[in-house]
């Protein structure tokens, strides 16, 4: 288990809370180069049977995000503060054995690599069956048809033959649906899918996407989609969390985040994406710069340095204070740049490169 810290009291749940709810989550490596700031004072709320889409540059804390939700990060190197709460059980601070016992029937990951994520020595059918064994009780009889009745659900041909085969005689779109099955075999009622349609061609990732919304009508479960794909977002997601350098950027719905963006890391996220309708010779608009060393986040706000207009800010707050979002906007961005400055800015230079 993790190194975790947690208050001297438990505060009660809060029912306006989603049903897992994250407050001021820290979490940072020790290495020998010095602490790694991981993931730097996040919260957020997901609400049952919704979709929220987490976005952001490899190194943005996607990933470590919600490893620590899952209680899967070293203990060795790890330190974890702040308070995750599912369902209402506070998860930090949680033991090993507990968090097991969640994993699998309460949580579950859908791992970015299928490849890597399944063993090589054990049949498809075996690993999806192990957890519902584990978790439900069930025989090796109940848990072998359960596993049939899941590669069908999720689409594999023929899955009382395919039960029997190894990962590695699965075409990767398979592979990722037989991870789907595994992940969603006890019906669990939060998914985390960590780019989960990355390396797939685009006519299996629709497929793939379609399959998590309607097993998500099913069930009722609330999803997080980790991506570093807008596309993805639009698709699937409810709300977006915008992330950049271990923190929470803009937040907001996803039609809010794709049609009036309020962050400069926002629109050039949106910015760099092709469009089939712009003329073939229109060069893309990169982000310049790169992503900050979060051994040593850049002071101020950490995207300054990337950013066109800091110098727009009286006073140089940019370089120098930390901008927050609002608690009490639903649609907010952690920028020093007034409402009036960003509603230009957009309307005038982001808004015409987006069309």
């Amino acid at each position: 288990m993790s190194t975790l810290s947690q208050p001297a009291t438990k505060p009660a749940a809060d029912a306006s809370r989603g049903f897992l709810s994250v407050r001021d989550l820290y979490v940072h490596f020790a290495t020998e180069d010095g602490t790694v700031k991981a993931v730097d004072g996040l919260s957020f709320d997901l609400a049952r049977g919704s979709t929220l889409g987490i976005v952001g540059e490899s190194g943005s804390g996607k990933s470590v995000t919600n490893l620590a939700v899952l209680g899967l990060h070293n203990p060795r190197n790890t330190t974890i503060r702040g308070e995750i709460l599912l369902d209402g059980q506070e998860l930090t601070g949680a033991s090993e054995r507990r968090l097991s016992q969640l994993r699998g029937k309460k949580m579950a990951m859908i791992f970015q690599d299928s490849l890597a994520a399944l063993s090589p020595y054990y049949t498809v059918g075996r690993q999806i069956a192990e957890p519902y064994m584990k978790h439900m009780g069930a025989s090796r009889k109940e848990a072998r048809e359960r596993a049939v009745q899941m590669l069908g659900k999720v689409g594999i041909p023929q899955p009382k033959l395919r039960v029997d085969d190894y990962p590695h005689q699965f075409s990767g779109g398979m592979r990722q649906r037989a991870m789907i099955a595994m992940a969603l075999v006890c019906d669990p009622e939060l998914i985390i899918a960590d780019e989960p349609t990355t390396a797939l061609d685009v006519t299996v990732q629709a497929q793939i996407l379609d399959l998590l919304k309607d097993l998500q009508h099913e069930t009722g479960s609330a999803i997080i989609i980790i991506t570093h794909d807008l596309g993805v977002v639009a698709k699937t997601a409810d709300d977006v969390m915008v992330m950049y350098a271990g923190r929470c950027v803009e937040r907001g719905t996803v039609r809010e985040i794709m049609r009036t963006p309020r962050h400069p890391y926002s629109w050039g996220l949106l910015g760099s994406i092709p469009r089939l309708d712009s003329p073939v010779d229109l060069p893309l608009v990169p982000i310049p710069g790169t992503p900050p060393s979060l051994l040593a986040p850049p002071p101020g706000c950490p995207f300054h340095p990337r950013c066109a207009f800091p110098d727009q800010v009286a006073g140089g707050a940019c370089r120098t204070e930390r901008p927050v979002i609002p608690e009490d906007e639903p649609h907010g961005a952690a920028c020093h740049l007034t409402p009036q400055q960003k509603s230009t800015i957009f309307a005038e230079q982001i808004r015409p490169r987006l069309r």
